[in-house]
């Protein structure tokens, strides 16, 4: 029997799904000294390493869809730690392009192992990483990735009139 209420809405399911892989992820990295957010990065540059990019922050954070600033406080940590090293870009000397050390590609692939054995047990209901249903699942997230979504700048007239 699921544990999810009977009437929860895709908002919410996203939401808890979202939670409950950010926090099995802080868990299963935590040893090699990462946070899910640091794994986010370390995972994305070891991927564009092997597509022969090299990004700087911004390519980084659009790339993730964490904020910029967000981006440079991890890297920064990341450095610290002997994992990321930080250059001026040379096509934008106020850029800072990111890459891995020797010790970050092989926390990368550590890491990247230990998530991808995780994200095999998640989607195994589904078919597996393999499976149509997986497919369709990763295709249906996409479509909604690809929406953009707008942000009121002021909460709608409901939230914030006041009965005399």
């Amino acid at each position: 029997m699921s544990s999810v209420p009977k009437h929860a809405t895709p908002g919410f399911l996203v939401w808890r799904l979202s939670m409950k892989w950010r926090v099995a992820v802080d868990r299963a990295v935590a040893p090699l000294g990462l946070t899910h957010a640091q794994y986010s990065l370390v995972a994305s540059l070891y991927g564009m390493h092997r597509a022969g990019r090299r990004p700087n922050q911004r390519q980084l954070a659009d790339h993730t869809g964490l904020e910029p600033l967000y981006v440079s406080k991890l890297a920064r940590a990341l450095e610290t730690a002997g994992v990321v090293d930080r250059t001026r870009d040379p096509a934008d000397p106020r850029a800072v392009q990111l890459s891995l050390t020797q010790d970050g590609r092989e926390v990368a692939r550590r890491a990247i192992r230990i998530v991808q054995g995780m994200l095999d047990q998640l989607l195994e209901p589904l078919g597996g990483l393999a499976g149509e249903r997986t497919e369709a699942f990763t295709n249906e997230l996409a479509t909604l990735l690809d929406v953009p979504l707008d942000t009121p700048l002021d909460p709608p007239a409901e939230f914030t009139s006041h009965p005399d």
